[in-house]
């Protein structure tokens, strides 16, 4: 590899540590600090965008009241879709960028999937649909915000159904309220406000979006590029075209637009930002319990530096998705779960020594302290979180 810096597992794991504000030395004071920490916090599941949150924060910070504040007040984050399809809380700041970037393209193959599933099991159309959307839009400017089923009782259109799928097996009748209102939030028309009931619901509320400025898409890629660098960097191409969802070529053209630079890692070439060559020092021993689809465990496509890949089915479900974690110095070492009756429950799945033990028993304590009389069972169920939440 010439003259290129070797970055190891160890350097990579220190990085971690600090960057997404795991060592407690390196903890975020706010959620708006913690999500830019770390650039897209998974949003499919609700309570993981708190429980990740919870898990930077300095002591003396309120982990519920920081991130609903972020997202609902102050508007320092926004929960939207982004890479691959997938619904994330990002901070406002990027906001734009992801737009342009990713969450468009996804947009347009979601409105033309829609217009021609109508046009496959209904009678209606485009102009059909323009007109829904345009009373949806203006029911929101006049409540402030809604949930889906009074948008539906102010907007009869949105109770009307199709038949998805006429002559095949999946053949079924659906409302059109769902499809309308993801093809909005996706086009950055309206956005998911607060839930109804706790922080753990997923059943939201909808506001009309603010404007963000259309910006070319190439630099937007440029832009989301050089944040997840400086967050998650070093990656090797395989890493970023799985994190973002784009083409290898557009991948390479955002590298080369923002000047990175090649490093040797285990797994090949990996790329830096070109002012993040040095060596980073080893944080001091750290601690964690990390959510299903925490945006640390799930970062990178090759996991080899941080997880042993014995213990892959026993954190993953079938899918591909992650649950909860117990990481040691940027090291996966076991996994967590909440019982029915409250109480936290974690496995080691490697051995640690007495001193990690006392540091993730010290950190279950802090979790379980502030969920209280809360449950937080994960979306996605995987094996060992199944086993540890049975009791």
């Amino acid at each position: 590899m010439g003259d290129t810096r070797f970055i190891d597992a160890a350097e990579r794991r220190a990085r971690l540590g600090v960057r997404h504000r795991l060592a407690g030395s390196a903890r975020a004071g706010s959620a708006a600090e913690a999500g830019g920490a770390l650039v897209a916090l998974h949003g499919t599941d609700p309570a993981s965008v708190f429980l990740a949150v919870a898990a930077r924060l300095r002591g003396g910070v309120e982990p519920v009241g920081a991130v609903e504040r972020a997202l609902y007040e102050d508007g320092a984050l926004v929960r939207m879709h982004g890479m691959r399809h997938t619904v994330f809380v990002f901070p406002s700041s990027l906001a734009a960028a992801v737009q342009a970037s990713t969450t468009r393209p996804a947009a347009v193959r979601e409105r033309t999937a829609l217009l021609k599933h109508l046009a496959a099991g209904s009678d209606f159309d485009g102009a059909w649909l323009a007109e829904t959307e345009r009373l949806v839009l203006a029911e929101l400017a006049v409540r402030g915000e809604a949930t889906g089923a009074e948008l539906g009782e102010a907007v009869p259109r949105l109770r009307s159904t199709y038949v998805y799928g006429p002559g095949t097996r999946q053949e079924g009748v659906q409302s059109v309220a769902s499809r309308v209102l993801r093809v909005l939030g996706m086009e950055g028309r309206i956005v998911r406000g607060r839930p109804q009931g706790t922080w753990t619901s997923s059943r939201f509320r909808w506001a009309l979006a603010e404007a963000r400025p259309a910006l070319d898409p190439a630099e937007a890629r440029a832009e989301l590029m050089r944040h997840w660098l400086g967050s998650c960097g070093p990656a090797t191409e395989a890493d970023l075209t799985w994190w973002t969802g784009w083409k290898v070529t557009d991948v390479r053209k955002a590298l080369a637009e923002v000047g990175a630079l090649p490093v040797t890692l285990d797994e090949g070439t990996g790329h830096v930002l070109p002012d993040d060559v040095e060596p980073v020092p080893e944080p001091e021993p750290w601690a964690a319990l990390l959510p299903a689809l925490d945006p640390t465990a799930m970062g990178w496509q090759a996991r080899d530096w941080y997880l042993d890949p014995a213990h892959r089915a026993a954190l993953f479900d079938r899918s591909g998705n992650i649950g909860p974690t117990v990481w040691w110095n940027g090291r996966i070492v076991g996994g967590w779960a909440q019982r029915p009756d409250g109480a936290l429950a974690h496995r080691l799945l490697a051995v640690a020594g007495a001193e990690a033990e006392r540091a993730i028993a010290a950190e279950t304590e802090r979790l379980a302290g502030w969920l209280g009389d809360v449950r937080v069972t994960p979306r996605f169920r995987t094996p060992l979180e199944r086993e540890l939440g049975a009791g």
